[in-house]
This record gives structure tokens, C-alpha cells and sequence, in this order.
């Protein structure tokens, strides 16, 4: 993709201008339903897209054909028209800015009865206008975006009228050139739903693993010995946390970071949020740490020397640490029964130390186990990394293909027939050779 969008000078590019039209213009808007989530019962006949499905959906465009939707009753429906291939569902509401206008465009509809349903706008474009699949990518064109920020109405939720989306003006390159930005920025998405079911499977083998390993259910090769049931308190040291006096506190870095509780933990590390100038119950680098109050038993790493506050405890291990992390991990849900207290779940010092583990006896291991584990560890972080990269690659190609800063080489090939982007073949589909 980077090749493809800076070597600008080895093929003739789009050159026609853009040309200025107003929504209303180039799409018809056609009745949706309005039937609450109650409504929609699973055993209906008509397949139901409700607002939350599109907020929830991570692509632009839904493919009705692999994606399980909501089911009604058709007497249910009112007036509301049949969804086809290419029609745009637009949500008109929205509990924030960045989520108003987010839209998918339908595919695969087939035979089966389709309706957009509650605070949804249908938009179906007008022949002529559009190439199939640019319209799912309106929602990230900056000008799209600004337009709907300014005429949004609403306190708590923001909100938007058929009536100002109609009266939206957008430049819209040719139906041609629109094929080629689509070629490109579909493949991207296909890239990147495939990077995300690769690191849900990935989890999924780390979870098995997990229950396979720290049960002893599965020992790898090279061990035999035994395993026993320890305390916590046997295989680390605790010390709990203790807050120091509200008056310490600073953002400006001055003393240790405060670790209280989740506030300040990502991604299984502590985090630089709030300092103290008066530790009194430290943690070092490397040390584990546990949260004793609502959750009880989430488990992470200090990134840093750090105060400990009374939300969690500092765990210095006597076996191997690691793996001392992936078995607290594993036992997280075990520790609801220790969870007490009305307004805050919390466990004491005592609690913590008798709460009990299977280990290996044997130290190597337990560093076997934690290897392996580490191995996986690694590998979805590196996914995730790939994944976040490409993303980024993603929005800088939004960014110059929908503004018409940087415009695609123009192709006299056939357009390739795809059933993903509906049965409208306008112009050529030069295909994007993706490099992350």
C-alpha cells in the first residue's frame, strides 16, 4: 500500500475533477422500522438491522449472508422497505461525535427480507452516482465527518435528520475512480478481519493451553514430578498496599507512581497516572500485583517501582515468576468467593496468603509452562502490533484517497467480478498490492 500510494509517477492516474453534489441528490432515503430490542425475538422472518448492530460492527461494509442479525416478525415492520445489495444503513444517533453517521453497507442480502430498523437512516444511491462499496467509506471523509459534527443536535445523545443529511454537500469522484479507491481500501479491511479472527484464535489456543498446562492435565515433555496444592503466601511474598494521605498526590511526576487498583493498570501493566510523595508499602520492578478490591484477583506487573495503594497487594515471588503470573492468571474467576463487602468487594491480607494454587514442584517446570505460554504471549502480541500498524497504514490512506490528494492509477482491465460489493460494474478494479 505505501508503494502504491508514493510511487505516483509509473502509471497515469484519475485526473477528471471532483465533482461537488448534494446527498440528497444521489441518494433516495426509504422507510426504516422502529421496533425496540424487545421486539426482536430470534424466531421472526425478517432479519433485523437495529443501531446497536451497526455501532457494533467493525467494518463498513456487513455482509448480511455470513453475519447473524436480529430476527422479527413481518407483521412487525410497518412500511419499511426491503434491504438490497449496496444500500447504506446510517445510525441518526449517537452517545458521542465520533459515533454519529456510522454506517455499513449491506451485501449478500439475496432473497432474505432485510429491514434497517430503530434510529437508523436507509440511504440507497441513485444509478449513475456510485461504484459498489465506496458508499460504506462517506462515514471517514473528513468534510462527511465535519458536516454531521456541525449540524448534530443534542445534549447526552447526538442526533441528525434526514432532512441535514440530505443537504450535505461532498465532492465524488467518478463511479471509475471510486472502484479503484474501493479495490484498495477493501483490501485493507479483508487484511485486517483477518488479523483480528488470527488473534481471536491465537487467544483461544492460549486459553486451552492454559487449562491444559496449569492443571497438569497435559505435562510437556521431560517431566514427571509431582504436583502440589500451595498457599500464596507460601509461593510469594504479600505485602498489601497502603495509601498514603490524599495531600501527597501530584501529576507532575513527583516521587512514586500510585498504583490503586485497575485505574492504573493496561494491559496487564501498571501505568504513570497519578504520584505520591509519600510511599509507605512499595513494589519493585518485575513484581506481580493483585487487586484486592471490586475486582478481587486481577493480576498484572509492575512496570516501575511504585507506591502500592489499599485497592491492591504486591506479590514477590519465591517460585518462578512467570509462572506465578500465568497460574494467578488462570484462578482469576476463583476468587468471586472471596469477595465481600456492599459497597466494595475486597479480601484481606489473610484471605489473599491462604488462597490456594496447583504447582509443579519441580522450578524448571514451572519455567517450561511459563515459556510456552510466554511464546503465545508474544506471538499475539506481535499480531496485535501488525494489526495496530496496519490500522494506522488504513487511516493515512483514507486520509489522501477520499480527499483526492493523492489519486490512483487509472486501468483499462476489466473490473473483477465480486460478490462482496453488489451488482453494480462501473469501470475498471485495479487490485492494491498491500506491504505492512
Amino acid at each position: 500500500m505505501q508503494q502504491l500510494l508514493t510511487d505516483r509517477n509509473r502509471l497515469p492516474r484519475f485526473s477528471g475533477e471532483w465533482k461537488k453534489k448534494r446527498f440528497g441528490d444521489v441518494c433516495t432515503f426509504l422507510p426504516t422500522a422502529n421496533n425496540p430490542r424487545a421486539d426482536l425475538e430470534g424466531r421472526g422472518n425478517v432479519g433485523y438491522i437495529h443501531y446497536g448492530n451497526v455501532h457494533a460492527h467493525p467494518l463498513p461494509v456487513l455482509d448480511c449472508g455470513h453475519h447473524e442479525l436480529p430476527r422479527i416478525k413481518e407483521h412487525r415492520i410497518g412500511n419499511a422497505s426491503w434491504l438490497r445489495d449496496g444500500d447504506l444503513v446510517m445510525v441518526d444517533a449517537s452517545e458521542d461525535l465520533a459515533g454519529l453517521g456510522k454506517s455499513v453497507e449491506v451485501l449478500s442480502t439475496g432473497s432474505d427480507k432485510i429491514v434497517a430498523g430503530l434510529h437508523t437512516i436507509l440511504c440507497r444511491g441513485r444509478s449513475g452516482h456510485w461504484a459498489p462499496g465506496f458508499k460504506s467509506y462517506l462515514q471517514y471523509i473528513p468534510a462527511f465527518r465535519s458536516a454531521l459534527t456541525r449540524m448534530a443536535s443534542g445534549i447526552s445523545v447526538y442526533a441528525i435528520s434526514r432532512k441535514q443529511l440530505a443537504d450535505i454537500v461532498l465532492a465524488l469522484p467518478s463511479p471509475s475512480e471510486q472502484v479503484a479507491i474501493v479495490a484498495v481500501l477493501s483490501d485493507v479491511d479483508g487484511l485486517i478481519e483477518s488479523l483480528e479472527v488470527l488473534i481471536a484464535k491465537k487467544r483461544a489456543v492460549k486459553t486451552a493451553t492454559m487449562q491444559q498446562l496449569l492443571t497438569g492435565r497435559t505435562r510437556l515433555a521431560g517431566f514427571s514430578g509431582s504436583w502440589s496444592e500451595k498457599t500464596l503466601g507460601s509461593l510469594a511474598v504479600v505485602v498489601m498496599g497502603q495509601s498514603p494521605s490524599s495531600m501527597s498526590y501530584n501529576s507532575h511526576g513527583k516521587g512514586l507512581p500510585l498504583i490503586q487498583g485497575n485505574a492504573d493498570i493496561e494491559n496487564r501493566r501498571t501505568i504513570d497516572r497519578v504520584w505520591t510523595t509519600q510511599a509507605s508499602k512499595v513494589c519493585s520492578f518485575g513484581d506481580l500485583l493483585l487487586t484486592v478490591r471490586a475486582p478481587v484477583g486481577y493480576v498484572a506487573v509492575a512496570s516501575r517501582t511504585a507506591c502500592l495503594g489499599r485497592g491492591v497487594c504486591g506479590l514477590k515471588p519465591c517460585c518462578d515468576s512467570a509462572f506465578l503470573f500465568y497460574a494467578l492468571l488462570h484462578a482469576e474467576n476463583c476468587w468471586q468467593s472471596f469477595e465481600q463487602g456492599s459497597t466494595f468487594t475486597a479480601a484481606n491480607s489473610e484471605q489473599i496468603r491462604q488462597f490456594r494454587l496447583r504447582v509443579p514442584d519441580e522450578r524448571t517446570e514451572q519455567g517450561a509452562i511459563a515459556a510456552v505460554l510466554s511464546d503465545i504471549d508474544a506471538e499475539i502480541v506481535a499480531l496485535e502490533r501488525r494489526l495496530a500498524k496496519v490500522r494506522a497504514l488504513e487511516q493515512g490512506a483514507m486520509q489522501q484517497l477520499l480527499t483526492g490528494r493523492i489519486r490512483l492509477p487509472a486501468s483499462d482491465a476489466p473490473a473483477r467480478p465480486s460478490r462482496e460489493r453488489g451488482a453494480e460494474p462501473v469501470g475498471a478494479a485495479p487490485r492494491s498490492g498491500i506491504e505492512t
